[in-house]
């Protein structure tokens, strides 16, 4: 598959619909929160718990993926907080590098690009990378923020216990355990694939909307840290992490990688935005600093993924 056919599959379909959201950001006084408040509580937990419910990934498959989630997050950590204390980079801005690194956008713009590169399976495994990632942020992802910001960790550590995503996986676990799945075509089931299929053209709205409202200012002269961590060496992680754990499915294996590659999730800038308000590092608003990140390495990612996934494809990294 040549480069401009993976690009016109895999890539173009988000842009396009990234981009509607970011003219109508332009354009029109639009608030991504309610949109935002709808994917979180409704959409993406049927997503989750349709994809799960029905997925042909075996038990061994599902836990080496959230092992692999778990280890290439820690693996991030260690490896932004390093080059950002060897750089000189203090708190939060410390913080905010390590948060933008570590965690990938998985959700709104990961998701479709796996299921257009990587069919179903890709979807599945995307759906659990997500979800994996989810639990961490808001635990792994709280105390980062937290720690440059004085209080609140607490109450941002009870937020994992209010994810509805961490539900709906038990949900959809316990229903396979007990050989309750409704079947495939089924009135539940297709309710909830129509449901969670719709989530992932709002999902891409969404970043479009926030991309939008981006403020680059002095935020740019400190970005390239973050691009280098998220868009190359994150890959690299990512593969290395894969390899480790030896999934016996190749797709599984590729979508894993693919996900890791993926520009940087906007869930940071909430989280900084709560524990480092409106604090500056050398002129920058740390928030700033997180949406100019999200915003380069979200363009950055475009050319870089269509290559990744023509590497993929032809199956000269798994």
């Amino acid at each position: 598959m040549s480069l401009l056919s993976i690009f016109a599959t895999a890539i173009l379909p988000i842009v396009a619909l990234a981009g509607i959201g970011f003219l109508l950001g332009r354009v029109k006084t639009v608030d991504p929160g309610p949109l935002n408040t709808i994917v979180v509580y409704v959409l993406a937990p049927a997503l989750v718990f349709h994809s799960l419910a029905t997925t042909t990934l075996g038990g061994g498959t599902l836990v080496r993926v959230v092992g692999g989630v778990a280890v290439y997050t820690i693996a991030m950590v260690l490896v932004a907080e390093t080059v950002g204390r060897l750089f000189g980079t203090d708190d939060p801005l410390l913080s905010a590098l390590v948060l933008v690194s570590a965690f990938p956008n998985t959700g709104n713009y990961g998701l479709p690009v796996s299921e257009f590169a990587f069919g179903e399976t890709g979807r599945s495994t995307a759906v659990l990378f997500l979800t994996a990632q989810s639990v961490l942020i808001y635990t792994v992802g709280v105390y980062i923020a937290s720690r440059s910001g004085g209080s609140g960790g607490l109450a941002g550590l009870k937020r994992a216990v209010k994810i509805p995503l961490v539900y709906a996986v038990l949900a959809a676990l316990a229903v396979r355990y007990l050989g309750v799945v409704p079947p495939e075509g089924s009135a539940a089931l297709s309710t909830l694939k129509l449901v969670g299929d719709s989530s992932i053209p709002v999902m891409l709205l969404i970043l479009g909307l926030q991309l939008s409202q981006t403020d680059y200012g002095a935020a740019l002269r400190r970005a390239g840290t973050a691009n280098v961590l998220k868009m190359v060496v994150a890959p690299v992680v990512g593969i290395g992490v894969a390899l480790a754990m030896g999934f016996e499915n190749p797709t599984v294996a590729k979508t894993f990688a693919l996900e890791s590659a993926m520009p940087a999730a906007v869930t940071p800038l909430i989280l900084v935005a709560e524990f480092a308000g409106g604090e500056r590092v050398g002129g920058v608003e740390v928030a700033e600093y997180v949406s100019t990140v999200v915003l380069t390495t979200t363009l950055v990612s475009v050319p870089l993924l269509t290559v990744f996934i023509a590497l993929l494809d032809a199956g000269m990294i798994f």
